[in-house]
């Protein structure tokens, strides 16, 4: 198996956009609408944004999205391909993340999620991601922001 890491680019906005589709899917019907990665215009999110990507044997595997803001990275979205999952990738693309936040200054990482994305919780928390304060938005969905410090 050959694996890839790279960054993403305006071609990618079709493979971004499917992967982000096929990944996010498993969780339309435990919320009830389409999470906030499945709205995205990723052709916008791609000149505003860093995107690295993973692929394997030629396929793109997963994602990470970040931007780098004044005082911390933010981790925006992680997407692992349904036929990826269970191989170590996500870990791969937080790592990877602390990597970039270090190289940029930064000893700060965030991000948020769905407080019912529980099994992705947990990941990040297992990673030393920490409760940072919960958010309610607008369509009544509650949002976990995370946090994590290194260095």
């Amino acid at each position: 198996m050959s694996e890839l890491f790279r960054p993403g680019t305006a071609a990618d906005v079709e493979a971004i956009t499917a992967l982000t589709m096929q990944a996010y899917a498993k969780w339309v019907a435990l919320i009830g609408h389409e999470p906030l990665p499945m709205l995205a215009d990723y052709a916008v999110a791609l000149q505003q944004h860093r995107f690295d990507l993973l692929e394997s044997d030629g396929a793109l595997a997963a994602l990470i999205e970040t931007e780098l803001r004044d005082d911390d990275l933010l981790i925006v979205n992680v997407a692992v391909s349904p036929d990826a999952q269970k191989r170590g990738y996500g870990r791969r693309l937080l790592a990877h993340a602390e990597r970039l936040a270090a190289e940029a200054g930064r000893d700060t990482l965030r991000l948020y999620t769905n407080a019912r994305f529980e099994e992705n919780i947990r990941l990040y928390a297992s990673l030393g991601y920490v409760h940072e304060h919960d958010e309610t938005r607008a369509n009544g969905d509650k949002v976990v922001h995370m946090v994590k410090r290194i260095g």
